[in-house]
């Protein structure tokens, strides 16, 4: 479609917002770029190729309790009112016991311990009051982990508990995939970074969406403000096809400065443009040279939203990284919220206890003011089927600042 045509037609079409994160993640391709790093740097990354325990855990037959490691059938027949009597020596032989502390190695010709609690030393004599069988109070070699198990598989992200595992069995480091990489481009003539004149606006959303990249699990690249300059533009594209994903803000509506949409398909292929939800339509989703295009709205509120609904699950896919859904609260709703037939709406809301959790809207529209989504606490999502929710609905709060 022509600039002119697209700009007298508008959003009369608008995708549904599920049928244009499919098209986009169709466009993803997971990287394979890896990298080795140590495990103190590893918490959260994800797992290239499967990992193997290089040793066994215990390496060695270990007592399991405090105590004195015998040969149990020195023990045989031992009770309270006839207990065996063995001689307490630094070596277990037939008649001898050896006093041995919880994760003490195991004592050559030993194949079991007796608690402490079962015992009573005289001199060099310990009297034993409980029968044990062999190997009972020990710890085999591998009991924990058998040398050459498979402990992850590619594409498991590590936590500290699993880094703490890999410690025990002989690693220092892991191979992982490298953080997925996101060239974030910040667009407007009106955009300044600090001390704005009237009719310019300080740069939020290049720096809001930096940040989710980071905690979504990638690399930003957070690039210098880029004029509405269709030459510009193309530039700053073209020098960043190498990331895995290029993001812009701003210029993607029909207006007269709105010169993304143009450019990226120029460029290479605008997949969508105009997507059924509120706030934010004006998203759009291309791809230049292999390389994922995402064209958030300039508004705050509806570049947030879009880069939530679009943006991670790209991220996520383009570093291995798993699609999780957000932690979600349900809550009474204490005034309506209204939505439009065919769109899905994100209502902000604040969140409040009492008897139980309740939601109250804090804005249904202005996707400018940034303060309605920094002071809420979710947002509610009004599916294109439902047309708004009443007061004393039981509703659903999502988190969209979660970070796993």
């Amino acid at each position: 479609m022509s600039n002119e045509s697209r700009k007298s037609a508008g959003f009369k079409d608008r995708t549904p917002v599920t049928t244009a994160r499919e098209t986009l993640l169709e466009a993803v391709s997971p990287h394979e770029r890896t990298e080795r790093v140590p495990l103190g740097d590893a918490d959260e990354r994800v797992v290239a190729g499967a990992i193997t325990a290089e040793r066994a855990v215990p390496h060695y037959r270990r007592a399991a309790m405090d105590g004195f490691a015998v040969r149990a059938e020195d023990t045989f027949g031992a009770s309270q009112r006839s207990p065996a009597s063995l001689r307490v020596d630094e070596a277990v032989t037939a008649g001898t016991a050896t006093r041995v502390h919880t994760g003490s190695e195991l004592p050559a010709g030993a194949d079991a311990v007796v608690m402490v609690e079962e015992t009573e030393v005289t001199g060099d004599s310990v009297t034993v009051f409980d029968a044990v069988a062999g190997g009972e109070n020990v710890a085999p070699v591998g009991e924990d982990v058998a040398e050459g198990q498979t402990l992850y598989a590619d594409g498991h992200r590590l936590r500290p508990s699993d880094l703490g595992l890999l410690k025990s069995v002989g690693n220092d480091a892991v191979e992982v995939y490298e953080r997925p990489t996101v060239s974030v481009i910040p667009t407007g003539e009106e955009l300044v970074q600090d001390d704005p004149e009237p009719g310019e606006v300080i740069e939020t959303n290049g720096q809001t969406v930096s940040q989710y990249v980071e905690r979504w699990g990638g690399d930003a690249t957070y690039r210098d403000i880029v004029t509405d300059d269709a030459d510009a533009l193309r530039a700053a594209i073209s020098d960043d096809l190498d990331h895995d994903l290029v993001v812009t803000t701003g210029g993607s509506s029909v207006g007269e400065r709105d010169l993304l949409p143009e450019v990226v398909d120029d460029l290479g292929e605008v997949l969508v443009h105009g997507v059924a939800l509120k706030p934010g339509h004006p998203v759009a989703l291309g791809v230049v040279e292999g390389t994922p295009v995402l064209m958030l709205p300039g508004y705050p509120v509806a570049c947030i939203v879009n880069a939530v609904q679009f943006l991670r699950p790209a991220l996520r896919r383009a570093g291995h990284l798993p699609a999780t859904g957000p932690p979600t609260t349900a809550a009474e709703l204490t005034r309506k919220i209204a939505s439009e037939p065919g769109t899905r709406t994100y209502a902000r809301v604040e969140l409040h206890e009492g008897d139980g959790p309740t939601a109250t809207p804090t804005r249904a529209s202005g996707s400018g003011v940034l303060s309605s989504v920094a002071l809420a606490d979710g947002w509610v999502v009004v599916p294109e089927s439902v047309e708004g929710y009443d007061a004393g609905d039981t509703v659903t709060v999502e988190d969209w600042e979660w970070s796993q």
